[in-house]
């Protein structure tokens, strides 16, 4: 106790006691924490009432995944449509570069030429990244590519290290670290992503592992960074809970004990509990500065944190936007359905087709007398998405011409009144249906049907057209 140093912390402006080293605890046997993860049982979550405090860094940032983890679990993307939505991310991310660096596969070429036309595009934002094997080739092409940065994998727990990998902690670490020196003696930056570190040993493995990182660091005068993998969605934002479970835990773990600076962590989540964004917001409240994300969350099984959430999870956090472009998800949502024929589902957040669609009657009269009664914000500014009420047996003339007006978006010297021969006739349809004993509201598809109808039977040429 004697020998331990005392220094003042920037962040709190208070003296601090300065911890033990960490050392490597190579373990015969793989710690699996079996009492967490029961395989025949769902996983539990446990506490020991160790609270650790907020961290928020100055500046935070997205990062994205959408061409790496995002292609991992769907058809590839052609290069034409990574292109087109590399431009779309860099109008998101705005002129601060909010999303921060999209990364990218190597291995074929359609990938390498994605990566070289938009290293054309000359954006400083999204910086272009890769994602490669750990091989002298890989860092090679890299290089010659003129990438400054590549991930690299470096799963973290003993599941991986003794079942997968089949070597000990030991072997693990010194087989990482000599592919990490040979990344840096290209110069290239590397970013470890420290895979399934939510079930991993974080003192007795992944804190030494970092610490070693920052001596490579150190040595090399090169960037590295930490990406802290939740590869299977096991982590948790609760106060008090374990780890490798806490999110929390685990960033105060690597940057106050390890010593990584919080603009080199990065949090990567993913989906299987529902709680890829409370953790990635978590993470950017206790140090992380950046949260790797791909869009609408496509990713590996559940998938990823979506983008478009923490993008409105930092206008939250920050009050403001700082140049993002919120508009751009909704035209990324049309493209993904259109030209890639992805299919949104319609409850999804922010970009679904029903998320800010009143459908139960008491609440469509709500809305109809003042939308900020039963909407989260004002759509259609932020998402070009005005809100929308479902058609049902009780929303009458006026909701129908409601409907009509904001789903055509009509402007307002056009808007068609409840008393137009248009509305009545659709109403006309409408009351048939439940008449008929049908009992669920009307979907958008079909009053566009019955709005074309309705034109035919009334002789109007110049149809509503979204």
């Amino acid at each position: 106790m004697e020998n331990r140093r005392v220094k003042m912390d920037e962040h709190t402006n208070l003296l601090q006691l300065e911890e033990h080293m960490y050392p490597l605890v190579d373990v015969k046997t793989p710690n699996v924490f079996r009492n967490l993860f029961p395989y025949d049982e769902v996983p539990k979550i446990a506490f020991n009432d160790r609270i650790v405090p907020h961290h928020m860094p100055e500046d935070i940032w997205i990062t994205d995944t959408t061409f790496r983890d995002g292609q991992q679990s769907r058809t590839p993307y052609t290069t034409e449509q990574i292109v087109t939505i590399y431009d779309y991310l860099h109008r998101l991310g705005g002129p601060n570069g909010k999303i921060r660096q999209s990364e990218f596969f190597l291995y074929s070429k359609k990938d390498r030429d994605a990566v070289y036309k938009c290293l054309e595009r000359g954006y400083q934002f999204p910086e272009v990244t890769s994602w490669i094997r750990a091989s002298k080739k890989d860092f090679e092409l890299v290089k010659d590519i003129g990438l400054k940065e590549t991930g690299i994998l470096v799963s973290c727990s003993d599941y991986h290290i003794f079942y997968k990998l089949k070597m000990t902690r030991k072997q693990a670490m010194e087989h990482y670290l000599s592919v990490i020196r040979e990344c840096l003696e290209t110069g290239i930056s590397p970013r470890c992503h420290l895979e399934d570190i939510t079930r991993a040993d974080i003192y007795g493995y992944v804190i030494p592992f970092c610490l070693e990182l920052m001596n490579l660091m150190e040595a090399y005068k090169i960037p590295i960074k930490v990406r802290c993998c939740d590869t299977m969605g096991y982590g948790v934002n609760y106060a008090g809970a374990v780890i490798p479970r806490s999110v929390q835990g685990i960033i105060y773990g690597i940057m106050t004990h390890a010593g990584v600076p919080s603009e080199l962590i990065e949090w990567h989540g993913h989906n299987d509990f529902y709680k890829a964004v409370s953790n990635s917001t978590t993470a950017w409240l206790y140090g992380a500065c950046g949260v790797n994300c791909s869009l609408f969350g496509i990713g590996e099984r559940t998938g990823n944190t979506p983008l478009e959430a923490m993008v409105f999870e930092y206008a939250q956090l920050r009050g403001k936007l700082d140049g993002m472009d919120t508009t751009v998800i909704t035209e990324l949502a049309e493209y993904y359905e259109k030209e890639i024929g992805y299919q949104i589902p319609p409850m999804t957040p922010f970009v679904g087709s029903s998320f800010n669609v009143t459908r139960a009657g008491i609440h469509a009269d709500g809305l109809l007398k003042n939308e900020e009664i039963y909407n989260i914000f004002d759509t259609e500014k932020f998402l070009n998405k005005p809100a929308l009420v479902a058609v049902s047996n009780t929303s009458g003339l006026a909701g129908i011409a409601h409907w009509m007006n904001t789903y055509f978006r009509i402007p307002e010297e056009k808007k068609i009144s409840k008393d137009a021969p248009l509305v009545q006739k659709v109403k006309e349809w409408v009351d048939r249906e439940y008449e008929e004993g049908r009992v669920t509201s009307i979907t958008d598809k079909e009053l566009v049907e019955a709005v074309g109808r309705a034109c035919d039977e009334l002789g109007i040429q110049e149809r509503p057209k979204r």
